[in-house]
């Protein structure tokens, strides 16, 4: 879903305001906290603030706080976004949302931005952490579609996540360059989309 809106400010806002209950101030946290952008949040907060894995459940759930009424919509659909998507669904092609945020999270964003009709399926995270990796989302969507990784094209934005996982497991893979990865990170990277955008 990160290459349909720009979710930097509500994802980075709640991610600082989290940490601002365990005391930890954060400057020009919409820049710093980006790493926090894709990735599981549990393991995030434990690789970038050594939380142990009690302290990240608690981070969390404090990221929830601010997230679930506020967050959520500080984000921004990027232009172009909506016509691409009627053009699709007039060609007839079978679009699906697949994402590691919590799957409640991300119906919400597309009701608000009236993105949801052009969606045949919205496959994301659980909020208990039991379906959260990529490759698990990617399981999940690809059942309940009922279709195999041949006949499917995965369109993302992150080299190492989105476009490896694509090449080593049989998708065609679109990437959407954005403030996540840049011409040069494409340059100097082995993973290799097929269409870049």
């Amino acid at each position: 879903d990160g290459t349909l809106t720009d979710p930097r400010i509500g994802i980075t806002g709640s991610v600082a305001y989290a940490l601002a209950k365990f005391g930890i101030s954060v400057d020009d946290p919409h820049r710093t906290l980006t790493p926090f952008i894709g990735p599981p949040l549990l393991e995030s907060f434990e690789k970038y603030y050594g939380f142990s894995r009690d302290e990240a459940r608690r981070a969390l759930a404090y990221y929830r706080e601010y997230f679930s009424p506020t967050g959520i919509f500080e984000n921004t659909v990027y232009p172009g976004i909506p016509e691409a998507l009627q053009e699709l669904r007039a060609a007839g092609r079978r679009l699906c949302v697949a994402t590691s945020k919590p799957e409640v999270y991300a119906r919400r964003i597309l009701e608000h931005f009236s993105l949801d009709s052009c969606f045949d399926a919205v496959c994301g995270a659980t909020l208990d952490e039991t379906r959260v990796r990529k490759a698990d989302v990617i399981a999940y969507a690809l059942e309940t579609l009922g279709t195999e990784p041949d006949a499917a094209v995965m369109v993302g934005d992150r080299l190492h996540t989105d476009i490896r996982f694509a090449n080593n497991s049989g998708f065609s893979a679109v990437l959407v360059l954005s403030g996540e990865t840049t011409a040069e990170m494409l340059a100097r990277s082995p993973d290799r989309p097929d269409v870049v955008l």
